[in-house]
């Protein structure tokens, strides 16, 4: 297996935690392109992370800080911004990274309306899938200048056909 990484606009297969969390925030708002199935996951897994830190931070300290009366302490009130900031900022790179999940999986991201919608397990199924040889509707199905294989990609007797610019034998 190669080394090597791909451009940005190519989905990185077999990605590593740190590099897949750096990768969605470098294609913040980017919608088009595709996502693999390492680099969506690992982003959904951070993100459960920072939010299970953060709720369970607000909990704890909401009882530790209760007022006679039963209300919550105002320590929780930093943490509770810090959720909430964090739930605006991730919104954007976290639906894109799920649209271009949804796009290396061969299928239209307007799929991610499902979530929208109360029906979220659709969406998560369909990025739950292995890549595609229809995502090549969204990308070509190798890059240029990587070798086939390189980094998660089958090789052209698999079933995706050649390299761009390349005779199918």
């Amino acid at each position: 297996m190669s080394t090597q990484v791909p451009p940005l606009d190519w989905p990185h297969s077999g990605i590593a935690f740190v590099p897949a969390v750096k990768r969605v925030f470098q294609k913040y708002a980017t919608f088009s392109g595709r996502a693999s199935r390492s680099e969506f996951w690992w982003w959904m897994l951070a993100n459960g992370i920072v939010v299970s830190v953060l709720y369970a931070l607000i909990a704890v300290l909401a009882v530790a800080g209760r007022t006679p009366d039963g209300e919550p302490g105002m320590a929780a009130i930093a943490p509770t911004i810090l959720l909430v900031v964090w739930a605006l900022a991730v919104v954007v790179p976290s639906i894109a990274v799920s649209v271009r999940r949804l796009h290396d999986a061969g299928h239209s991201g307007w799929f991610y309306l499902f979530s929208v919608f109360g029906l979220g397990i659709v969406t998560l199924v369909l990025c739950a899938m292995e890549t595609s040889p229809a995502a090549a509707t969204y990308g070509p199905p190798y890059p240029q200048g990587y070798a086939p294989g390189g980094y998660g990609y089958a090789a052209p007797n698999q079933g995706y056909g050649p390299p761009p610019g390349q005779q199918q034998y």
